[in-house]
């Protein structure tokens, strides 16, 4: 009776091996293929082959966007696509994947869903690629009539991408801060005012506000965007102007006047 038994647990534990066995296989497979399909995927809206990008999707698609909100159908999204990513007289975007962030998971008689986070560069004519934004993704994908497509992608948590990571924070004396304090004038901008923060400096100007990291005794970034401000001093040694740049070009030169 007990060996019985025991044919009887065995070969209950050996079929349940050999299903881990077959379920690992089949979501590694799985894997591969949404993978695969969304690198070609992300390749079409990098390179704007609005053809091939149109693809992937289902006519009854919806794209949600936590800034954009809901577009409803194929037809609605690629306009938006066509007038806005791909507009030729528009500013280009790039995306690309935050390395290890991608998870891909079965979804049970409908296809699979994979997520992640990514993050997007633009380009304007005549000025450098810059990194703009920081967000996550999910899309479900259906297999339907020996076919993949996405049914519903949805886009958020959208951030600003870290900016001037190359830039080293230094520590700077509440004497050398009181030097650069105070109210600018700029071209531009208009009224700048400096005040400070927790040992940094804050500007703001309009409704702008931001905090800056000193690099140097006289220059300083900005960890949300490419920005860096420059003090210059005068023959005396006095603070007299600030010089704002956007990826090391020149953006503004406010004076000082208080």
């Amino acid at each position: 009776m007990f060996k019985t038994i025991s044919i009887k647990i065995t070969l209950f534990l050996f079929v349940v091996f050999i299903s881990l066995i077959s379920n690992a296989q089949e979501n590694k497979s799985l894997q591969q293929t949404i993978l695969k399909l969304d690198a070609k995927f992300w390749k079409s809206y990098n390179t704007c082959d609005i053809e091939t990008f149109r693809t992937f999707f289902v006519e009854d698609f919806e794209f949600y966007h936590d800034k954009g909100g809901l577009t409803s159908g194929l037809t609605n999204m690629m306009s938006s696509i066509k007038n806005g990513l791909c507009n030729p007289k528009g500013p280009r975007v790039r995306r690309e994947v935050v390395e290890g962030s991608v998870e891909v998971f079965p979804l049970n008689n409908y296809g699979a869903i994979i997520t992640g986070k990514h993050v997007f560069y633009v380009s304007e004519k005549a000025k450098n690629e810059r990194l703009t934004e920081v967000a996550k993704f999910t899309h479900v994908w259906q297999y339907k009539d020996e076919e993949w497509k996405m049914t519903r992608v949805l886009s958020y948590d959208h951030q600003p991408a870290p900016q001037n990571v190359d830039k080293k924070e230094i520590s700077l004396s509440n004497e050398i801060l009181n030097t650069i304090i105070g109210t600018y004038q700029a071209p531009q901008t208009g009224t700048v005012v400096i005040t400070k923060k927790n040992n940094l400096l804050e500007i703001k100007a309009g409704k702008m506000q931001a905090l800056v990291y000193p690099q140097t005794e006289n220059l300083f970034f900005h960890k949300q965007s490419p920005l860096t401000f420059e003090f210059v001093k005068d023959n005396e040694g006095k603070i007299s102007k600030m010089i704002v740049r956007e990826n090391g070009l020149i953006a503004e030169e406010a004076k000082k006047v208080k």
